[in-house]
């Protein structure tokens, strides 16, 4: 067996910072939004894909895709989603498997009223801390280990 190339400082540095600001960005929006208007992140997510989609609506398994979450995760945000008004299911009459998401009317003034409070934070404790050129030299370095990360991906049969 080969030895792992173990992680030396500067590395060790970059992926603790990374795993760290990650965590608690995502625990303060969490918060926030839960907060602000009784969502979660995820949720939020969830509601800014469908309605930027063509008809506002997307297939179950993409949204999943999307969200870089597993399709029973999905299955189950949506299902409490449902309840609370904010999405809906629909099947496909040319493919029984198909099941959509859509999101309400209900979901986009949801949307409407948490994006702003969202939107703030995120500025808050990212973009306004940085200068231009870290937020890019970060969206390009992320963007590259996204891209490796999905071409590593097996293929899922939605893809």
């Amino acid at each position: 067996m080969a030895q792992p190339r173990w992680l030396n400082e500067e590395e060790s540095r970059a992926w603790y910072a990374f795993v760290g600001a990650g965590a608690l960005i995502n625990r303060r929006l969490d918060q926030q939004l839960k907060e602000d208007a009784g969502i979660t992140h995820l949720q939020y997510e969830i509601l800014v894909r469908l309605n930027a989609a063509p008809d506002r609506e997307m297939r179950m398994s993409g949204l999943a895709d999307a969200l870089y979450n597993s399709k029973s995760g999905l299955t189950y945000q949506i299902t409490q989603m449902e309840k609370t008004g904010l999405v809906r299911r629909r099947c496909c009459p040319n493919d029984v498997r198909a099941v959509y998401a859509v999101i309400t009317d209900a979901g986009r003034r949801m949307l409407e009223r948490a994006a702003p409070g969202h939107v703030a934070l995120v500025r808050k404790l990212l973009v306004d801390v940085l200068t231009p050129q870290q937020l890019t030299t970060i969206a390009d370095g992320l963007g590259e280990v996204n891209r490796r990360v999905q071409d590593q991906e097996p293929a899922s049969p939605t893809r």
